[in-house]
């Protein structure tokens, strides 16, 4: 039988002895810890120097490779030096073979989940080839190394910054006088009067992180306010560790140290297990060796959930301001816009659409009933619809793109397009050619939520009834049926409705339109004009989604009582002056959605947990982990619009109580149109 010793610098009361077959050979593992004396272990491993095959050091200073450095510890070199004729290891091969793959592994089996990620590495030269394989996700790579060396606090940012400070500092750290410089200098008075400040920046830096890697130990310091949400990549996971995290909220860990017989087994162990069954150096052993170890024992990373499932996502969203009005909600634009004629606000709305985009609000609190959450940010770009429409779709393109490098930084894995954003110019299929991350412009799920809200409201009326051939006995209309929106929610209409009426300025794209809507569903009655005025007094329904930035595209004194019309245009299609005009006509805000869990954001000009269709299409992917290119262009696939729809069923959302312009309609306010157009005949 051969014998493996684990001589550890840890605490001895943590020392165990086992036997165990491997590789065809009969092992006895033994692991004696010397509580951080130096000497004791150079003494131990001298003692048992005649018994041990190979032999694992633990917790002493490993031989980091960072880049083109290899960082030799003189405590690793003195102890490996006491026993030159036997074999010893730190684990280093081994462990950056399983550091490496718990990344792949979890990239592969999960989706995208690094890409873009915030990624904090407590020690940065431990970490080195996990770094390596997060750098092909994600760029937002921190390094907490100044901080733990010398109580700087500074992060470094790339792994560039970390190869030439590891080059920089090597020869410093590992010198037993340099070491005891810098340790009495962390431990001296003048240090501990900024030790709060240098704590304080970096308990911030891990609260800004998605993922933290690190030991269990490096961990300790940290609040459920820091990890609460947070991915964490470490080591030896024990049911006390996994106790701990779960305390703290951590949503997932990644242990990739290997199990043997149900305990976690130390990398050093491992891979002297290997040299003592195989009867080679450590540095004999080959790729093939390790393969067949890993293989042959079922090692892979564990995925563990301290309090069950819990995947976070994240997204942004960008918005604008949709008028003057908007601007002037802002300080200090609401005192100018007090004190200064018109004419010097219309000077600030130009300005205002060449400032850089900024983060206008987190968002947090969303939660699917799968377990999966979604964090985020709502992002602005300056211009409103008038200074949009005023430029060439390059000035939108540019600033569209800076907020999609700005998304890329917080962290976002997919980004939407809000408003006027996704009208511009092919309508976000260049944006999306050119993005550092997969962009959606929330048509689908808009169409989507205009139709479940007027279809709702059309059956709280109840002054239409469904014909024999299923569908709605009545007369449907869309206004701005060519536009992304408007030309799916004809397509749609046209399955539900039994005649529907096409409208927009644009003759060769209507016919078109309509030609390709009697291809798909054979039967349909479809009537097309180019505007509402002359088909509108028959309408049951009407959908407007045109792009006209408030410009009136019917006459509503005009329109049959007990209509419905869901106004998806931003700005609104129909003013709040002429909703006032027809008390026995419904006129819907669009269709909004109810997000699931505790939704927590700045106003958007809507209830609390209530967002946009467009946001919850981006919100929707991001919970499904689906970061692609969803809904692009002029022509969306109705396919796509029942997909999200599905999928946001999935995921807890609902539609929002039915709103206008006056706020969410009551059931009286329902009786009162079936009333007064039931009295109109």
């Amino acid at each position: 039988m051969k014998t493996v010793f684990s001589i550890s610098l840890g605490a001895s009361d943590d020392d165990y002895r086992f036997e165990t077959d491997f590789l065809d050979q009969s092992l006895r593992i033994i692991r004696i810890g010397v509580n951080g004396d130096l000497n004791q272990a150079e003494s131990l491993l001298q003692s048992v120097r005649a018994q041990a095959n190979a032999i694992g050091l633990s917790l002493s200073h490993d031989h980091y490779r960072v880049g083109p450095e290899q960082r030799e510890h003189p405590d690793t070199i003195r102890l490996k030096a006491s026993v030159p004729d036997i074999p010893v290891t730190t684990g280093t091969t081994l462990r950056g073979i399983l550091q490496e793959w718990a990344v792949r592994h979890i990239q592969a089996t999960l989706g995208h989940f690094f890409d873009n990620a915030r990624v904090l590495f407590l020690n940065g030269q431990a970490g080195y080839r996990i770094a390596r394989a997060l750098s092909e996700h994600t760029d937002n790579l921190y390094f907490a190394d100044p901080y733990t060396d010398f109580g700087i606090p500074r992060l470094l940012t790339s792994l560039k910054q970390l190869d030439s400070y590891t080059s920089l500092t090597a020869p410093i750290t590992v010198q037993p006088l340099a070491s005891r410089v810098i340790d009495s200098v962390l431990h001296s008075p003048l240090y501990r009067l900024g030790e709060g400040l240098v704590k304080g920046s970096l308990h911030h830096s891990v609260a800004d992180s998605h993922v933290i890697v690190g030991s269990i130990e490096d961990l300790e310091p940290f609040s459920q306010h820091e990890l609460d949400g947070k991915t964490v990549i470490t080591t030896r996971v024990t049911e006390a560790a996994l106790a701990s995290l779960a305390e703290r909220r951590v949503a997932m860990v990644v242990d990739y140290s290997p199990w043997f017989e149900g305990r976690p087994l130390g990398v050093n162990v491992l891979e002297a297990m290997i040299s003592a069954s195989l009867s080679r150096n450590p540095e004999q052993l080959s790729p093939d060796d390790y393969l067949t170890v890993i293989e042959r024992l079922g090692i892979e990373p564990r995925v563990l959930y301290p309090n069950g499932y819990r995947r976070v996502n994240r997204f942004a969203f960008v918005i604008h301001p949709l008028s003057q009005q908007y601007l002037t909600k802002t300080p200090p634009l609401d005192w100018i816009a007090q004190v200064s004629p018109p004419a010097v606000m219309n000077l600030v709305e130009k300005a205002v659409a060449y400032t850089p985009p900024f983060v206008y609000s987190k968002v947090s609190g969303i939660r699917s009933p799968t377990g999966d959450e979604v964090e985020g940010w709502l992002i602005t770009v300056g211009g409103t619809p008038r200074e949009i429409m005023a430029h060439g779709p390059e000035f939108t393109y540019s600033r569209l793109l800076a907020a999609a490098k700005l998304a890329k930084k917080l962290g976002a894995q997919i980004m939407g397009l809000g408003a006027f954003t996704k009208v511009v110019g092919d309508a976000g299929i260049t944006v999306a050619k050119r993005s550092p991350l997969p962009i959606t412009t929330g048509n689908s799920y808009s169409a989507s939520g205009a139709l479940w809200a007027a279809h709702d409201a059309v059956q709280k009326i109840g002054r239409v009834q469904i014909g024999s051939r299923g569908k709605m006995a009545g007369k449907a209309m869309v206004v701005g049926a060519t536009g992304a929106i408007g030309s799916v929610c004809a397509r749609l209409l046209a399955k539900a409705v039994e005649e529907i009426y096409l409208a927009a300025p644009e003759p060769a794209k209507l016919l078109a339109l309509k030609e390709s809507i009697e291809l798909e569903t054979p039967g349909a009655i479809v009537h097309i004009a180019g505007s509402a005025d002359r088909d509108v007094a028959a309408m049951d329904m009407i959908v407007t989604a045109t792009s006209g930035a408030g410009k009136r595209i019917l006459d509503i004194t005009k329109v049959k009582p007990g209509c419905v019309i869901t106004d998806v245009a931003r700005p609104l299609d129909i003013p709040a002056d002429d909703v006032a005009k027809r008390p026995d006509v419904l006129v819907i805000e669009s269709g909004e959605i109810q997000l699931p869990g505790e939704a927590r954001m700045k106003d958007i000009g809507l209830p609390t947990g209530i967002a946009y269709a467009c946001l919850a299409e981006t919100i929707v992917l991001a919970l499904e982990g689906r970061f692609e290119n969803f809904t692009l262009g002029r022509n969306i696939e109705w396919e796509k619009v029942r997909e999200i729809y599905k999928l946001g069923l999935k995921h807890g959302m609902q539609l929002a109580a039915i709103s206008g312009v006056n706020g969410v309609f009551s059931t009286e306010d329902f009786e009162r149109v079936r009333t007064l157009s039931s009295a109109s005949g």
